[in-house]
């Protein structure tokens, strides 16, 4: 297993059946292909779109209504889902935005920490009673969380000035943070999260950048992955045996901890401000009363 993994490698000889998967962001890329795969796999997958024609011409799934930047639109979609799969055995959190211009959700939260994190926080914790023991959440976080720890004083970018790769940076974060705290809540009852980094993969995630932002992907990470390599690891993450609760993936393995002094060449593994525990707990009681 490795950076070059695709998700049929991953799933070769692995049987699903009689499993169930909810699959956000399944109307384009990483989501398809990870809905596409655990379906030949034999799972029972349910996929969730903001678009669902789009997602209907791509994934052939039950698929509820999902706009992750709308809270509303959240409750309703975690109610339909919940309804489709009474026992959800992977709650894959997959879709999300990046390095977008400033623009914001339904209830005024800045987009990439509002669509990336809040939303799916919003949407994890509603279906939490469908999880069982043996359930895994697999949340897709990014290298990207490299680029900034939470920033407490101003999240949404209210009063500072706005850089969009900053807001991506912080949006990761959280969800490596989310990941922290859900495995300290949830691993008694048998449930267990895991935070992924995809790697770097030429999808619609990829809408926003500019000429120079791809330029500059490109001399940092020559190495661009395909869609399945892409998806291999979020698929690694919900159905390889034994792996540690709480951890943050990368080409289908676990990555160790960085320190902030060596971040700038690193070239894998998770930032320790990621993965405090203390901030993970800040981050839930934050994200509760942004979404109460």
């Amino acid at each position: 297993m490795g950076a070059q993994t695709t998700t049929d490698e991953v799933l070769a000889g692995v049987d699903l059946t009689g499993r169930t998967a909810l699959v956000t962001g399944a109307s384009a890329g990483l989501g398809a292909e990870t809905v596409r795969a655990l379906q030949a796999a034999s799972c029972e997958v349910v996929g969730a779109a903001r678009d669902l024609s789009k997602a209907a011409a791509v994934v052939d799934c039950d698929l509820v209504e999902l706009d992750l930047a709308s809270l509303d639109s959240v409750r309703r979609g975690a109610e339909a889902a919940a309804k489709r799969l009474p026992r959800i055995d992977l709650l894959i959190n997959n879709a999300g935005v990046m390095a977008c211009p400033l623009a914001r959700t339904a209830e005024g939260f800045e987009l990439q920490l509002g669509t990336n994190h809040l939303g799916h926080f919003a949407w994890t914790t509603a279906l939490l009673p469908n999880l069982v023991s043996g359930s895994r959440i697999v949340n897709l976080s990014s290298r990207g969380h490299f680029r900034s720890p939470i920033r407490w004083d101003d999240p949404h970018f209210r009063t500072s000035e706005y850089e969009k790769w900053q807001a991506y940076g912080q949006s990761k974060t959280a969800n490596v943070l989310f990941t922290v705290e859900l495995e300290r809540r949830l691993a008694d009852q048998g449930v267990h999260a895991f935070a992924v980094h995809p790697g770097v993969i030429l999808t619609e995630l990829g809408r926003h950048l500019t000429a120079e932002d791809s330029a500059g992907l490109a001399r940092v990470l020559p190495r661009f992955k395909t869609i399945p390599q892409g998806a291999a690891t979020t698929v690694y993450a919900a159905t390889a045996p034994d792996l540690p609760g709480g951890s943050y993936l990368e080409d289908c393995q676990a990555a160790g901890p960085v320190n902030e002094a060596d971040r700038a060449h690193a070239d894998a593994g998770v930032m320790g401000w990621a993965v405090d525990p203390e901030q993970a707990a800040r981050l839930w009681d934050w994200s509760e009363s942004q979404t109460a």
